[in-house]
């Protein structure tokens, strides 16, 4: 038996730690959610805290990969799975009605609302960059669409990847306004018919 140590009791459960402050972060976003809101709703001091996952924004990093296995990766699947990039991204938009209006969970998606108002630029950047990879996925699938001629030649791939990030950017305030799921479904239909033929 080892004495003399001390830290977390036996009973702390990291990922359910992690799940707590995720659904923190994710309805109050980065710079609302405080330290004293964390270890109260952790039920842990904030030696505690700091032990387990070092600072505030060690912690929330670590929610976002958390966040991203468990809630973000439907793009990545869809882009990868379906035969082209019109059925990969009505899939995307159809799933996001579903996933942002989920009740099980706050409304629409941690990495686009999450950095909304921080004054952290680190925070705003990691979340920008993950935007930001989710449109270069997007682009490659509509590039390789255009390379085989399932999309026209003169089609804008860029713009269209932007097109479709600006739709889903959309669907995830609109969550959070109260939309519905048949009302963000609603949405992607019409998102999909300027979808070039």
């Amino acid at each position: 038996m080892v004495t003399g140590q001390r830290g977390r009791p036996r009973s702390f459960d990291r990922d359910a730690a992690l799940d707590t402050a995720m659904h923190a972060f994710w309805e109050r976003g980065y710079e609302a959610t405080s330290i004293s809101d964390l270890t109260r709703e952790l039920g842990i001091g904030a030696p505690s805290l700091y032990a387990a996952f070092g600072d505030k924004r060690k912690l929330f990093d670590e929610v976002v990969v958390v966040y991203g296995s468990r809630y973000a990766d439907f793009a990545a699947v869809a882009l990868a799975e379906e035969p082209t990039a019109r059925a990969a991204v009505g899939r995307i938009l159809r799933e996001a009605a579903e996933i942002y209006t989920d009740p099980a969970h706050p409304p629409g998606c941690l990495v686009i609302s999450a950095g909304t108002n921080t004054t952290s630029a680190e925070v705003a950047d990691a979340l920008r960059r993950r935007r930001d990879d989710s449109l270069a996925m997007f682009e490659s699938r509509i590039r390789a669409d255009v390379a085989v001629g399932a999309l026209p030649a003169g089609t804008d791939a860029r713009a269209l990847a932007r097109y479709a990030g600006a739709v889903l950017q959309g669907m995830s305030q609109q969550s959070r306004d109260g939309a519905t799921r048949a009302e963000l479904e609603a949405v992607a239909e019409l998102a999909l018919l300027a979808w070039p033929a």
